[in-house]
């Protein structure tokens, strides 16, 4: 049987090479408006960690891979996401 090879992609601010299901989609789509996650058009990938998020927002990092202004809602609910992945307390430690 044949085994699936993970499709590699890298983090646009870490720079790193990781499976594409652990990172972020960010999409510039067809019709000039941006999406996440599921569409068609140029993508770039980010982990969804604050240090690579904010080093992505202060570098520009997204609008460069996307070649387009990134909008602060997409920054937003990247960041929104990222407070919900987080461990709620001392005790998830």
């Amino acid at each position: 049987m044949k085994s699936e090879r993970p499709v590699l992609r890298r983090c646009v601010s870490c720079r790193t090479l990781v499976d594409r299901r652990q990172l972020w989609r960010v999409i510039r789509l067809a019709d000039g408006g941006l999406g996440l996650d599921m569409g068609m058009g140029r993508s770039a990938y980010l982990c969804p960690s604050s240090i690579c998020l904010d080093e992505a927002r202060r570098r520009k990092r997204l609008q460069r891979a996307l070649r387009c202004q990134v909008s602060d809602s997409i920054i937003a609910t990247l960041e929104a996401r990222l407070r919900a992945a987080a461990p709620a307390g001392p005790e998830a430690r």
